[in-house]
């Protein structure tokens, strides 16, 4: 006999809250990215605070060795919060990474410096930044697959489309902050006090969306599942036989991501920092034509989601892909030394970055089965963002830096063709049950 179970989930829950449910995972990924975004563009002020100061450059590039291996934990974080999500549920999932992230934010915010506790300071850094990393490459899987099981019929890319305007508002938040304090405080005060506000605040706002998400509704798709497992569809060695068993579906997975990704940390991330140091843009009048252009990736992601609903996944997709690889080289050759270039160039790139973006969380979620979702979108989802997109912002520098930046667009070119060849080979998947 089978042990009854009561359904708490999203099966018979009401409209009003499936929406409070769907702006509880937002907000959450919002505090995020601006949790993660605020480390690099703070990175300058505090880098003195936490090693020796006898060399300004060497304690900056360590404190940005730092922020890379917090990109190296998101793999890691994508498998342990995907087998959490699996096993324990998608909202407690998705309530222990914001936890995570608001604890690193506090970590950082009232950690001593190096001159009051020594080489501790340095450590206390590096492991607030791998609970981050653990916490970032966990949330982007979970909040992936709690949407796209949550959402009405006949909405799924919308609903799962909706986390990546809590990365664009996130990171935006974080750019805005750091232009406003910049403006309001001296450097002297940046360097003593004013760059752990930005971590209290994130921490301050990491307990609110811990509330939030500890009051969502479980998926009824994760439950309905939950309660027809048997005891031997648990440990890593079953979970190993269903990663090699499910191993085209994740391929496919990341064949989507890696041309996005790297797109998304090229345009959406490096292009203000470009233009200003190739093209000679003035530095403020960047950070505005580049948050203007981000603002137009916010208003297309939900157009993209609902076009992908209606028309099919893969002929969204291929709008980016096959689109990139045909305006890769105009929007490098349009970007020059006008801050309406920028804008024109990271408005444009981010229309097409929409069409990429929008449609991936229904599709993840589509291409893998319900018991090993999270795991599997996780692991391939934030192995791919770490390998391609964390690497993509220090690749293109250097080929810049050595004249042979036009390798670089080559490369995205590449990586889209890739895409292509992918989305053409998959099947559609709108209309595929999650259950």
């Amino acid at each position: 006999m089978s042990p009854t179970v009561t359904h708490t989930g999203t099966s018979g829950v009401s409209t009003g809250k499936r929406r409070r449910d769907l702006v509880a995972v937002n907000i959450g990924n919002t505090l995020e990215w601006f949790d993660w975004n605020i480390y690099a563009i703070f990175a300058p002020f505090f880098a003195a605070q936490f090693f020796k100061t006898d060399n300004p450059v060497s304690a900056l590039l360590s404190t940005l060795a730092i922020f890379a291996v917090g990109f190296l934990m998101r793999p890691i974080g994508g498998w342990l919060f995907g087998r959490i999500a699996d096993e324990r549920g998608r909202r407690f999932s998705l309530t222990l990474a914001i936890a995570l992230a608001a604890l690193g934010s506090l970590v950082i915010a009232v950690a001593p410096n190096f001159d009051a506790i020594g080489v501790f300071a340095s450590i206390l850094l590096l492991l607030a930044r791998l609970v981050q990393g653990l916490s970032h490459g966990g949330e982007t899987g979970s909040a992936f697959t709690y949407l796209a099981e949550v959402a009405p019929e006949g909405r799924r890319g919308l609903w799962a489309s909706s986390p990546w305007i809590g990365v664009g508002i996130g990171s935006m938040l974080a750019t805005g902050l750091g232009a406003v304090l910049t403006a309001v405080l001296s450097e002297e005060d940046m360097a003593s006090y004013g760059w752990r506000i930005p971590f209290a605040i994130g921490a301050l706002l990491g307990l609110y969306a811990i509330y939030i998400r500890r009051t969502m509704s479980e998926s009824s798709v994760y439950e309905a599942n939950a309660a027809s497992k048997t005891d031997h569809e648990t440990g890593i060695r079953w979970t190993l036989r269903q990663l090699a068993a499910n191993r085209r579906g994740t391929l496919q997975i990341v064949g989507l991501t890696i041309s996005g990704v790297v797109a998304f940390y090229t345009w959406f991330i490096f292009a203000p920092g470009y233009a200003v140091s190739v093209h000679g843009m003035d530095p403020t009048s960047a950070l505005v034509a580049g948050l203007c252009g981000q603002a137009v990736f916010l208003l297309a992601i939900p157009l993209m989601g609902a076009a992908s609903d209606r028309w099919g996944r893969r002929p969204v997709l291929l709008v980016f892909s096959i689109g990139f690889i045909v305006a890769a080289i105009p929007l490098e050759f349009g970007l020059g030394s006008s801050p309406f270039s920028l804008f024109g160039t990271v408005a444009m790139a981010s229309i097409l970055l929409a069409a990429n973006c929008a449609p991936l969380g229904a599709v993840f979620a589509e291409l893998v089965p319900t018991r090993l979702r999270a795991t599997l979108i996780g692991i391939a989802y934030a192995t791919s963002a770490a390998i391609f997109g964390g690497t993509a912002p220090y690749l293109n520098t250097w080929l810049s830096s050595i004249g042979l930046h036009v390798i670089f667009v080559v490369y995205i070119m590449v990586l889209c063709a890739v895409s292509t060849v992918v989305i053409l080979t998959m099947p559609e998947t709108r209309n595929r049950r999650l259950d």
